[in-house]
């Protein structure tokens, strides 16, 4: 009876199948189903490939292995030593999910599912398979995730925050494109790709808040998170005149060329950090109640202000203390 070589019963996510034994006999019932190919793999290279049908195993249907075969062990060797890989040509999903940065290195975090089929497989066997010693499903799948995540990353890195959270179509389209032209090169074409969920952190996302309102120009969103560092280190000095945690905003608030009225005084929530006006009770933020200035504080002489006692100006008129 024949040698039977088949793939039995391949599962809907199964890409490949490597059949069990190297030694092949002429005349081996060589068993295609559809949506499959059979390739022969020896010596780390792929040689003749076979489609759907019923086939036996002759010098004349596997030339090129016929011919490695005569020079390494004579003609009429059998079995002689092969491995055949049998491939899904049907399409396949996938996911994929990394850590990226943007042009002003933003963190990302993007995950998302994506679709593909063997298109060459001979080249996929080369590159994939004997490339990457990827013989199962398994190891192919984590050899793609990588390849996918690694251009992805790529692609990413090409734009700002503003662009990725506010164009994820155009960019996500550029991505699919950068990566067909990836997959292509190894055997494999890229159906489908899409970004199901995509994050930065809170910092970032607070800069992303004002940059999408439009209510301020990435200086003036730049000129804020400086302030609200330099606020939070002040505020953890004994000095601070409004309650621990607490400082009056300077007039750094104010932008470049604007006009000469001044701006109004503001505080920072010592529990949210939220900047919030200094005559606030209550933060319209959070919640919390505001602590009322302290004993450290005085009024100035001119404007009846509040200012630190250990102030030589005020910050309200300028008269000097």
């Amino acid at each position: 009876m024949p040698q039977i070589i088949e793939w039995k019963n391949p599962g809907a996510e199964d890409i490949l199948w490597k059949y069990p034994e190297d030694d092949i006999t002429w005349g081996a019932q060589l068993i295609v189903h559809e949506f499959e190919t059979a390739v022969f793999f020896r010596d780390g290279k792929a040689y003749d490939t076979f489609g759907p049908g019923r086939h036996t195993i002759t010098t004349l249907n596997i030339p090129l292995l016929t011919g490695i075969i005569r020079r390494i062990a004579g003609f009429g060797e059998t079995p002689f030593k092969a491995m055949v890989i049998f491939v899904s040509t049907r399409v396949v999903a996938g996911k994929y999910g990394t850590r990226a940065q943007t042009t002003e290195l933003a963190p990302l975090q993007v995950h998302g599912s994506f679709w593909f089929k063997v298109d060459n497989a001979q080249l996929f066997v080369n590159e994939v398979v004997g490339g990457q010693n990827a013989f199962t499903t398994s190891d192919v799948n984590n050899y793609l995730r990588g390849f996918l995540n690694e251009k992805i990353i790529d692609e990413l890195s090409r734009y700002d925050l503003l662009t990725v959270f506010t164009k994820l179509d155009e960019t996500s389209i550029a991505a699919k494109t950068a990566i067909l032209d990836a997959f292509k090169r190894i055997g494999l074409d890229l159906t489908d790709l899409r970004f199901e969920g995509i994050d930065t952190t809170p910092e970032y996302r607070e800069r992303l808040f004002w940059l999408k309102t439009g209510r301020a120009a990435p200086a003036e969103v730049l000129r804020m998170e400086t302030v609200k560092e330099a606020a939070k280190e002040l505020g953890k000095s004994s000095g601070a005149g409004l309650g621990t945690g607490m400082v009056l905003i300077p007039q750094i608030m104010t932008p470049t060329g604007a006009a000469s009225a001044p701006a109004a005084a503001l505080l920072i929530c010592p529990k949210c950090s939220g900047k919030i006006p200094a005559t606030s009770k209550f933060c319209p933020d959070c919640g919390s109640k505001i602590a009322a200035p302290s004993a450290e504080t005085k009024k100035c002489p001119k404007c009846s202000h509040p200012v630190l006692v250990t102030a030589k100006f005020c910050p309200e008129c300028g008269k000097k203390l």
